[in-house]
């Protein structure tokens, strides 16, 4: 295949060569997401979210997956949305050199997937995706190539390789949407790219506003959630800490960690060797249930674009107390709920005994947070921001307007 490659590249260049770059006579917009896999996760969610509800408005909306599917796929599947599998090889950051030398047929096999079908828009998300597809777009001649960013540039990587591709593709994109503004702060810092920015916060889905049946939880102790992925970067350990420190005050809590992954067994030690009590339920997909079941939310992340589990907490209007990291602040200032240091086992303990004794306090706040997450988070306000988004960049590229359907009125 490496052999090959020369023969391949100069396919490509004689491909660009020949695009016409206007746009084509098909007025129906088309839009296609690019994402590694359809694993469960915040930006996946997101991509999930946004597809389905432009196909259900009308949109050519589909979705590409450059390595493996995933339990999000089905809910594309359920909703109609094409998904294609791309078939590049690796997902590992270190392994992307490796995927530029032997998946050049994959890659040469997306720019004629996108040539044929001809999307209007072709917006990636997460590092592999912007990595591969805005070059990949650039060179089909896809009218507008987006970049989405999920992920603070400290969780992406600060290595050499990695670094050069973060900076060609935001430079090589015609536009970059980060979900929150302290992404955008980072990247017009670290790229110089602030000209070509829009931030839209990420959205919910319907359910999300919808009052649930508590899920069941045999404990007489104020019951505290968190959900996250079961990571190191996800600060559990902190918030372990933290209920050990409430116990020795006398108020004992219970500790839900909703979700999974490879800190679960040494989080599971740490609750032992504490004496506190700790659930485990594992990834769910009630979450509403649980979080109807919770008194507070506790959310003790070390590093957050922008936190979907403290928009759903939000939204169900739970108390909220979470680290001041990220966009978290865009979330919870203004009285929307308490925010506390990074990695501060005493503040954070503080913060939940605070809500868990103030109840006042607590009411107050959740019934902030849901009033601002009903007029900020509803997928037609996230898809109209899109839509507008989208829009507003053909029409000043182009100099010409696509049938994009407008739905409730646009937000924001």
């Amino acid at each position: 295949m490496i052999c090959n490659a020369t023969s391949m590249i100069s396919k490509l260049k004689g491909w660009r060569r020949g695009r016409s770059r206007r746009l084509t006579d098909n007025r129906e917009l088309r839009v296609f997401y690019m994402i590694g896999t359809m694993g469960i996760g915040g930006a996946e969610s997101q991509v999930v979210l946004r597809a389905k509800e432009l196909r259900a408005r009308g949109v050519d909306s589909r979705v590409l997956l450059l390595f493996d599917g995933g339990p999000f796929e089905a809910f594309l599947q359920d909703a109609g949305v094409p998904v294609v599998h791309l078939r590049f090889r690796t997902i590992s950051t270190a392994g992307w050199r490796r995927a530029l030398l032997c998946d050049i047929a994959a890659f040469c096999r997306l720019v004629r997937l996108l040539r044929r079908t001809r999307p209007h828009v072709l917006h990636s998300h997460l590092f592999h995706s912007y990595a591969i597809g805005v070059p990949a777009g650039k060179l089909a001649g896809v009218p507008l190539v987006v970049a989405g960013r999920h992920t603070p540039l400290r969780i992406t990587g600060r290595g050499l390789l990695t670094s050069l591709i973060d900076r060609a593709a935001n430079r090589l994109a015609d536009h970059i949407v980060p979900v929150s503004r302290s992404i955008a702060d980072e990247l017009s810092s670290r790229f110089r790219v602030r000209h070509k920015i829009t931030v839209i916060h990420n959205g919910l889905p319907p359910a999300a506003f919808l009052p649930h049946s508590p899920a069941h939880l045999e404990t007489e102790c104020p019951v505290v959630v968190c959900v996250s992925r079961l990571q190191p970067l996800k600060g559990h350990r902190h918030l372990l800490d933290a209920a050990a420190l409430l116990e020795l005050r006398g108020l004992r809590c219970t500790i839900v960690l909703i979700g999974d992954g490879p800190e679960r067994g040494n989080l599971e030690r740490q609750a032992e060797k504490l004496g506190i009590d700790v659930r485990f339920p594992g990834f769910r997909t009630d979450v509403g249930a649980w979080l109807a079941r919770a008194d507070i939310m506790a959310h003790p992340t070390l590093a957050e674009a922008l936190g979907n589990c403290v928009m759903e907490a939000m939204a169900a209007g739970l108390p909220t107390v979470s680290t001041d990291v990220g966009g978290v602040p865009e979330l919870l200032g203004e009285n929307r709920g308490l925010l506390v240091p990074p990695a501060d086992a005493t503040a954070l303990a503080d913060a939940i005994q605070r809500l868990l004794t103030d109840h006042a306090l607590a009411k107050r706040l959740g019934a902030s947070a849901q009033e601002w997450a009903v007029n900020h988070f509803t997928s037609d306000m996230l898809v109209n921001r899109y839509l507008s988004t989208y829009a507003r960049l053909i029409r000043q590229k182009f100099a010409t307007d696509l049938n994009i359907p407008t739905g409730h009125r646009a937000q924001g």
